[in-house]
């Protein structure tokens, strides 16, 4: 029988009602402590009406020296937990499955947002990082890796369904991965196990604290597209050995904010060919691994998605700007099949964050403005 990308489908011991993913965007809507707002139970309250089978939640921070981005999510307190627990509380309500994206930013941050020197496995500059940070002591790593174990505990907590570690997209797991920025001579780097050490420590850590039947996942750059950072035959052995320790799925991007046209979020998704640009490296994560793979950039079509799934690239798809405009796009797939996105790819959508408090689609608000001036009669 044919699978479809409405089937139900299984991560670790949830059942989701579709293979269709809301993967983690910083939404900017969060106070200065890091609690949600109400705004961000809405934004997931219309994802859930709108079908979406998996909401991934805008990173977590799991400790104050890894925050990066205004308005993030925080799980590096137990003074978060009611503001997260009341979240979950609004998701669940409406039948949604919510998971937390854990995050530390290491290098990726700078010494305005965290008032002191960023951290990094090695004191190393590159192309998505503002500055060189200083190398971490091994008391520091353990102590990060113990905030990602706590972090999970809260988020279990908070009652979200599951976590999902960021390792990618230049931020601090995947700065110990990479071989461009991990040049440790200790038992935390040099070889692909030293260099995996770090995340190895961070999924039993946080195992340790939610148990064996909660899922946790892990957002995985196939390759930094950068000359000397981590390529395809990394990612498929440490996404083997994630495996062989009992992650439930792998969710397949690639590149940094520093990888020139080959970032993660990428502009001009104008047509089906231009779609998927993360198809391949998928591809070659399933065909090593049994666990469930999630691939995301740059998915506008359903035929698109359903000649993925029967082409065994993928067993989940995860799409983001998209939904920031249609929310309910899953919904009009199932009645259209035909429909294409409507998102232009413009990354306009992520302006508000910074400046008003929360992301939204321009295109969109800019056309309902336009409306508005029509019906009072103004060019």
């Amino acid at each position: 029988m044919e699978r479809s990308p409405f089937d139900r489908v299984r991560i670790g011991p949830l059942t989701l009602p579709n293979r269709f993913v809301r993967s983690a965007t910083w939404e900017g809507m969060c106070d200065g402590s890091g609690n949600p707002t109400p705004r961000l139970a809405d934004l997931y309250r219309d994802l859930v009406r709108g079908g979406v089978g998996l909401i991934i939640t805008g990173y977590a921070v799991v400790h104050p020296k890894g925050r990066q981005m205004p308005g993030s999510m925080g799980a590096y307190s137990d003074r978060q937990i009611p503001a997260l627990t009341e979240l979950t509380s609004r998701v669940r309500d409406e039948g949604g499955k919510l998971f937390a994206q854990l995050v530390h930013a290491g290098a990726q941050t700078n010494s305005r947002v965290i008032g002191e020197q960023p951290m990094a496995p090695s004191a190393v500059t590159t192309p998505f990082c503002s500055g060189v940070p200083r190398e971490m002591s091994v008391a520091e790593i353990k102590e990060a890796v113990a905030s990602f174990g706590q972090a999970a505990r809260r988020i279990r907590e908070s009652g979200f369904q599951g976590a999902q570690f960021h390792g990618a997209h230049g931020y601090l797991i995947n700065q110990f991965l990479s071989p461009l920025t991990n040049r440790r001579r200790d038992d935390y780097g040099g070889s692909r196990a030293g260099r995996f050490r770090f995340l190895e420590e961070v999924f039993l850590a946080a195992r340790s604290e939610v148990g064996d039947d909660y899922p946790l996942i892990i957002k995985l750059s196939a390759t930094d597209h950068l000359e000397g950072g981590l390529g395809i035959d990394d990612a498929i052995w440490y996404a083997r050995r994630l495996e062989e320790l009992g992650i439930d799925a792998v969710e397949v991007s690639a590149g940094t904010a520093g990888s020139g046209d080959r970032v993660p979020v990428r502009k001009g998704i104008s047509r089906p060919d231009k779609e998927a640009y993360n198809a391949e490296y998928a591809r070659l994560v399933r065909a090593s691994v049994s666990i469930p793979v999630i691939l995301v950039g740059g998915l506008r079509t359903l035929g698109v998605i359903e000649g993925l799934l029967r082409d065994g690239a993928a067993d989940l798809f995860a799409l983001s700007r998209p939904l920031i405009r249609e929310p309910g796009l899953v919904d009009l797939w199932k009645k259209d099949p035909d429909h294409r996105a409507t998102c232009i790819s413009c990354n306009k959508c992520f302006r508000p964050g910074l400046r008003e408090g929360g992301i939204y689609c321009v295109i969109d608000r800019m056309q309902e403005e336009r409306d508005r001036q029509m019906s009072k009669g103004k060019p």
